[in-house]
């Protein structure tokens, strides 16, 4: 997470970089992170849900978050860094 762009950083780019995706393996939702600040733990990025908006998150509330089976939130290992317009026309 460390190399995450700072919270706010990235306001002023068209296409930011999705850095990091996380998953629950047991249900629908998708967290795609921009950005990311390590002294609040909160995230900025795409969140695929019960909708799909850009949001602010908290990474201590998403770690806590079990899908239907139980199974905890996943970090994408295969994920590779893209710009959000691709994202979002996959999600």
């Amino acid at each position: 997470m460390a190399k995450l762009p700072a919270l706010g950083s990235t306001s002023e780019i068209r296409d930011p970089i999705v850095q990091v995706k996380w998953f629950t393996p047991d249900s629908n939702w998708t967290w795609w992170v921009i950005e990311y600040d390590p002294e609040s733990h909160i995230g900025y990025g795409l969140v695929h849900g019960l909708e799909q908006e850009f949001g602010t998150f908290y990474l201590d509330e998403v770690e806590e978050i079990r899908g239907s089976l139980g199974l905890p939130v996943e970090r994408d290992l295969q994920f590779d860094p893209q710009p959000v317009s691709q994202v979002m026309n996959r999600a």
